[in-house]
């Protein structure tokens, strides 16, 4: 397991955060686990996150990456995917990604994406036009320059030149249609539908248990990766 995540709540400036998030690593566990201590700090730093909480978001990813690969010679040519929720005084939601781990958020029993997966082929045209290449060889999955199956990602020193740390972020307000937000590394997603995910989740009213069912269930579908689940259920 190259995984880590976080899941706490915290007073902060007199608001009170949930703070989420799984980091799958790839080529070693270091580069996840100095996620786990510093992005949401990096994040929260910013200035002006509480008046546009996008760009600080977005600042604080590419700060983060920045400070990853100046600490290379420590941490290693590994990298790692991450998605990662705030949750703001149990009423907005701001989710960001980098990589394939995915955010799915259930509004009345239906599945809705909250992030995006950046894969190879859906950004051949990025990796190309900074000088890299997407290749199915060896194996059958599109990877950058053949060696890695993302497109975005924290770390990886050898191929930051043709790779984005930029992240996606998308925001939702909190309501009584909103039921819970499912985060999870790939391992789950590659063996499950959105769907099937919130219908396995909404049957179980503990988070924690219902997070539990959910990897239990990617097991038993032989999914072949790590595997890491959050599930935050909403009090509607």
């Amino acid at each position: 397991m190259e995984d880590y995540h976080v899941a706490k709540f915290v007073q902060y400036r007199g608001r009170d955060l949930g703070l989420f998030a799984i980091y799958d690593g790839h080529l070693g566990d270091s580069v996840p686990a100095y996620l786990q201590k510093h992005l949401f700090n990096n994040i929260l730093k910013e200035e002006e996150f509480w008046t546009d909480p996008q760009r600080s978001i977005s600042k604080a990813y590419e700060r983060t990456d920045q400070a990853i690969l100046s600490h290379s010679p420590d941490l290693g040519r590994g990298g790692s995917t991450a998605v990662t929720a705030i949750l703001i005084n149990g009423l907005q939601l701001w989710v960001a990604n980098v990589g394939d781990s995915r955010a799915v958020l259930s509004r009345r029993g239906q599945a809705i994406q909250m992030s995006i997966d950046h894969e190879p082929n859906t950004e051949r045209e990025s990796i190309e036009d900074r000088g890299g290449f997407v290749s199915n060889m060896p194996g059958d999955v599109a990877r950058v320059n053949g060696q890695l199956a993302v497109s975005r990602a924290f770390g990886d020193k050898n191929l930051k030149t043709h790779l984005r740390s930029d992240p996606d972020v998308t925001n939702a307000n909190v309501d009584a249609d909103n039921d819970f937000l499912i985060l999870a590394s790939d391992g789950l997603w590659k063996v499950m539908s959105n769907q099937e995910a919130v219908d396995i989740a909404k049957k179980i009213r503990d988070p924690q248990k219902a997070a539990k069912q959910l990897v239990i269930e990617s097991l038993h579908r032989e999914s072949k990766d790590d595997i890491s689940c959050i599930v935050i259920r909403f009090k509607g």
